[in-house]
C-alpha cells in the first residue's frame, strides 16, 4: 500500500472533510464512494451495503428507542424523583449529595443506556444542589457528574454494546449481562472516592429525611425505579427481545410520566420527540457511514492482514489485550466513541477471535475503554457539556476528574487481567464462553 493508492486516499479525504468540519458518518461515505471510484468499482455499491446494513439489522431500531426513553424521563419527572429517591438512600452520609450524584447514575443507567442523556438529564439538577450555599465547587460538581454518567452505557441496557453486538455478532442479552459487575465495581470505586473526599475536604453532611416522609418518597419514586426491572425481566425471561424491551422502555417512560405523574407537557413530549430524532439521525449516518467503509476495509483485507501481522507479532492474550486498551485509550481522547466502535474495533475482531477471546469479553473491555474516552481531553464530550452547564474552566473540571480517572483505569485493568469478572454473571444465566 503506497500513499497514492485509493485506500490511502480515502483514509485522506475522510481525515480532511472530518478536519473541516463534515459529520464522521458523511465524511465516510464520500470517501468511500472515491475508493470504490477509484478503484474502477460499481459506485452504487455505497448505497447497496448503505440500505442492506441499515435495513437488515434489527437491533439498530433499540437506539432511537432508548434515546427517546432517556429523553422523556429527562422532559417528565421521573429523574426529579430519583433523585428524591437516593437522597433518602445516601443524602445523609458525609458528603452525602455527591453520594446521591453517585447513586442516582447507577439507578439511572438501568433505564437509558446513555451517558450523555444522563450528564445532560440530571446534570443540571445536581449543579444547582449541590452547590447551593457553596457545599461543593462548580468544577467538583460538574466532574462527579461527568464521571458517575460514565457508569450508564457499563450497566445494561447499553447503546454502546447495542452498537457493538452489530459489528461483532455477540449477543446482546449476554453483553447486557457481562457489563453488570464491571458497573458496580466502578460505581463502588466512586463511591469510596467521594467518601475519601469528604473527610479530606469536610464536605457538608445533608439533614436526614424524616422517618414519616421515606414510605411516601420511596411511593413516588417507585413506578421510576420500577422501569429497570420491567425492562431486564422481559428481556432475560425470554419475553422480548432487546429491541422489543427498548420499545417498551419508551412506552413505558411515556406511560408514567403521562398517565401517573401527569407531568409531560405536549412541549416538552415534542420536544422529547425532536431531540431524539435528531441524535438518532446523526448515529444513523455514523453507521451507515461505518458500514459503507467498512466494505472498503473488507476488500483491501485489512482486518485479515492485521491478523496475520499480530500472529506474527506472538502476542499473547493478555498483550493483546493490553494492545487494545492503550490504542483505544489513546483514540478515545480524539474520536468520539461511536466512531472508533464503527471503525477501529471491527478490525480487531477477527484477531481477537484468533487468538480465542471471548467476544463478550472483548466488547466489554471495548465498551469501557471508549466511556474512559467521554471524560478524557481534549475531546471528552462529557467534559464539555459539564463545562457547558456548570460554567467551569475545563482545566479545573480535568483536575477533579484525575483520582476518578485513577479508579476506573483500575477498573479497566481488572476486567482485563480477570475475564471471570465479565463472564461470571452471563455463564450463570448459561452463556457457554
Amino acid at each position: 500500500m503506497t500513499l497514492t493508492s485509493p485506500f490511502s486516499l480515502t483514509i485522506l479525504a475522510i481525515t480532511g472533510l472530518a478536519l473541516l468540519g463534515l459529520p464522521i458518518g458523511l465524511s465516510m461515505i464520500v470517501g468511500s464512494i472515491g475508493y470504490l471510484w477509484m478503484s474502477g468499482m460499481d459506485m452504487g455499491t455505497a448505497a447497496e451495503q448503505f440500505l442492506n446494513g441499515m435495513y437488515s439489522n434489527y437491533i439498530i431500531l433499540a437506539v432511537p428507542l432508548f434515546i427517546f426513553a432517556a429523553e422523556i424521563m429527562n422532559s417528565g419527572s421521573m429523574t426529579e424523583r430519583l433523585l428524591r429517591f437516593c437522597n433518602v438512600l445516601v443524602g445523609h452520609m458525609r458528603g452525602g449529595l455527591a453520594q446521591v450524584n453517585v447513586v442516582q447514575s447507577l439507578i439511572f443507567a438501568g433505564m437509558s443506556g446513555s451517558a450523555i442523556a444522563d450528564a445532560a438529564g440530571s446534570g443540571r439538577m445536581m449543579q444547582n444542589m449541590m452547590t447551593r450555599d457553596n457545599r461543593y465547587t462548580p468544577s467538583y460538581t460538574a466532574a462527579l457528574t461527568a464521571v458517575t454518567s460514565v457508569v450508564g452505557p457499563i450497566l445494561p441496557p447499553s447503546i454502546p454494546m447495542v452498537v457493538y453486538a452489530l459489528v461483532s455478532d455477540a449477543s446482546i442479552g449476554y453483553l447486557f449481562l457481562a457489563g453488570v459487575v464491571p458497573g458496580l465495581l466502578m460505581t463502588a470505586m466512586q463511591m469510596a472516592q467521594v467518601a475519601w473526599d469528604a473527610r479530606r475536604h469536610n464536605f457538608p453532611v445533608e439533614e436526614r429525611v424524616a422517618m414519616r416522609e421515606i414510605p411516601r418518597v420511596t411511593w413516588a419514586a417507585f413506578p421510576t425505579l420500577l422501569m429497570p426491572v420491567i425492562l431486564l425481566g422481559c428481556i432475560y425471561s425470554g419475553v422480548t427481545t432487546p429491541t422489543e424491551a427498548a420499545a417498551l422502555a419508551a412506552a413505558y417512560a411515556v406511560l408514567v410520566s403521562t398517565v401517573i405523574y401527569r407531568s409531560l407537557t405536549w412541549r416538552e413530549g415534542y420536544n422529547a420527540v425532536l431531540i431524539s430524532a435528531k441524535t438518532s439521525a446523526s448515529i444513523g449516518m455514523m453507521i451507515g457511514g461505518a458500514l459503507v467503509f467498512n466494505y472498503v476495509v473488507t476488500v483491501e483485507n485489512i482486518p485479515e492482514t492485521l491478523r496475520v501481522l499480530l500472529q506474527g507479532w506472538e502476542l499473547s492474550t493478555l498483550q493483546f489485550l493490553l494492545l487494545v486498551n492503550a490504542i483505544l485509550l489513546i483514540l478515545g481522547c480524539v474520536l468520539e466513541g461511536t466512531a472508533v466502535l464503527l471503525i477501529i474495533v471491527p478490525v480487531f475482531i477477527p484477531a481477537a477471535q484468533a487468538l480465542g477471546i471471548d467476544l463478550v469479553h472483548f466488547g466489554v473491555v471495548v465498551v469501557v475503554n471508549i466511556m474512559l474516552g467521554l471524560v478524557t481531553p481534549p475531546y471528552g464530550l462529557l467534559l464539555f457539556i459539564m463545562t457547558n452547564i456548570s460554567g467551569s474552566p475545563m482545566r479545573d473540571i480535568i483536575r477533579d476528574c484525575l483520582p476518578f480517572l485513577g479508579w476506573m483505569v483500575l477498573c479497566l485493568g481488572l476486567i482485563t487481567f480477570f475475564p471471570d469478572l465479565v463472564l461470571w454473571l452471563p455463564r450463570m444465566a448459561g452463556y457457554a464462553g
